[in-house]
């Protein structure tokens, strides 16, 4: 698909949702032939060897239902130890069980671990606004989701997502430490963002707000809606969105060079300028540049902030190498790591199989398909064969056998699954071992609930 036909209809895409439909299937090394029956039982017995290691390292997850006993959670703490970031993926963009896994996994870090902030793979506006409520209340949550979780970012518009801000917000009633809400992504600055830069300028640097009206104005002429301003900004000629990322390059600047500005003042300009590049970019420069800048305010926010984090995004995201080189060469995950060193833990999800919400591309709409059954030497077929339904295991201490680790490091046909509907690129070709320090294996899922 063109990337301008592709700009159009996905300007900003969530977990691996652009480029797919022009990307050809994997194809995956074909053996050489071998004495009959040879190769097939050696193959076998390795599995049997990889599957009786990960059954050794495995601890069973008996819910993914948040709330209750959480002791069989336990072991997550000692794989999460000393980390100050964790990285908590998912496989789809719309199974309730992923939603609400991760929900539980925040809840015990929270209360064993001193982990405060959910970052999540929305916008920094979008952050903001929630923020707002799980602190004070402010604002109607449904409202808040329903203006903020448009076009792409629909994803999150659901029953699951709901009931995780709603459990924050009652947490911070009595907590002394408040839980905190912040958006990493890119794809959208609301208009309100703007405003707190010039009303930052107005009271504390008057000479300078002239200059930043001036060099915003393009930007907040855009619609005010998120898809009309999203749709809007990705219509634009190729010069126009380039000029209105020099344009918010220079309000940064001239904010920098102040030196009087607070560092949130800048980092909300940082971002102004991260999304408008990101428009200006096509093709794997946009992607890269986007998880580095998922990465940088995921970073940024910790740092300025002290506070212990949940990175919330796809495996694609989360994880430090891509299924899709080509076309994302660089993860959230990769520049987390590079940045925050073993600070960042990267816990990936996988499904044996399951349903999930996505949008359907004959449509524009989403629906609700069907995984199908992984395909033979896949991961999840051996992954599966481990005597716990669901369950979770530290790739690293696993992988410290020399069979599980060549096991692990071997790419080979795994389920990452984009939020557009393209059952072509379900299997991409991925090394657990080189994507993820920890995995959680549920056996099945089912798709998300949506808010009317």
């Amino acid at each position: 698909m063109a990337s301008n036909t592709l700009r159009r209809t996905v300007p900003v895409t969530l977990a691996l949702a652009a480029c797919l439909a022009s990307v050809s299937a994997p194809a995956f090394a074909t053996p050489a032939p071998a004495p009959a029956g040879v190769a097939t039982a050696a193959v076998a017995a390795g599995q049997e060897r990889v599957v009786a290691n990960l059954e050794r390292h495995a601890q069973e997850l008996r819910s993914t239902v948040p709330g209750g006993p959480s002791r069989d959670l336990k072991a997550l703490s000692a794989m999460t130890k000393g980390a100050t970031i964790v990285g908590i993926g998912e496989v789809t963009h719309g199974s309730k069980e992923l939603f609400t896994l991760r929900h539980r996994m925040f809840r015990h870090l929270v209360q064993t671990q001193g982990f405060t902030t959910l970052a999540l793979e929305a916008t920094w506006s979008a952050g903001v606004r929630l923020d707002a409520y799980v602190r004070t209340g402010k604002g109607d949550l449904r409202t808040i989701m329903a203006e903020e979780f448009q076009q792409s970012y629909g994803s999150w518009k659901t029953q699951e997502w709901m009931d995780l801000y709603e459990w924050m917000r009652d947490y911070n009633r009595t907590a002394s430490r408040k839980l905190r809400v912040m958006g990493f992504d890119i794809g959208d600055v609301h208009p309100e963002q703007y405003r707190r830069i010039l009303a930052w300028a107005e009271k504390h640097e008057p000479s300078l707000e002239p200059e930043l009206r001036r060099r915003y104005a393009g930007l907040l002429a855009l619609p005010a809606g998120v898809e009309e301003r999203m749709n809007a900004l990705a219509a634009l000629p190729a010069e126009q969105r380039a000029a209105l990322a020099g344009d918010a390059q220079a309000a940064y600047r001239l904010l920098d060079d102040s030196g009087k500005v607070s560092p949130r003042v800048l980092q909300e300009a940082r971002v102004i300028v991260q999304m408008s590049t990101m428009y200006a970019l096509d093709g794997a420069a946009l992607h890269r540049h986007r998880d580095q800048a998922m990465a940088d305010n995921t970073v940024w926010w910790q740092r300025h902030t002290g506070t212990k984090t949940v990175a919330a995004a796809h495996n694609g995201h989360i994880g430090y190498v891509s299924a899709w080189p080509d076309h994302y060469p660089v993860t959230q995950g990769a520049v987390l790591r590079s940045l925050a060193g073993t600070s960042y833990v990267a816990i990936g999800t996988t499904i044996h199989s399951g349903r999930f919400r996505a949008i359907d591309p004959k449509t524009g709409q989403v629906a609700v398909f069907d995984t199908g059954a992984p395909v033979p030497d896949s991961s999840e077929a051996v992954l599966d064969r481990v005597r716990y339904r669901d369950y979770y295991v530290d790739l690293r201490r696993a992988g410290r056998t020399p069979s599980t680790r060549a096991w692990l490091d071997t790419a080979r046909p795994t389920f990452t699954i984009p939020a557009t509907y393209v059952p072509e690129q379900f299997n991409r070709p991925l090394a657990l071992g080189a994507a993820f320090d920890v995995i959680v294996h549920l056996n099945r899922v089912e798709a998300a609930t949506p808010l009317p």
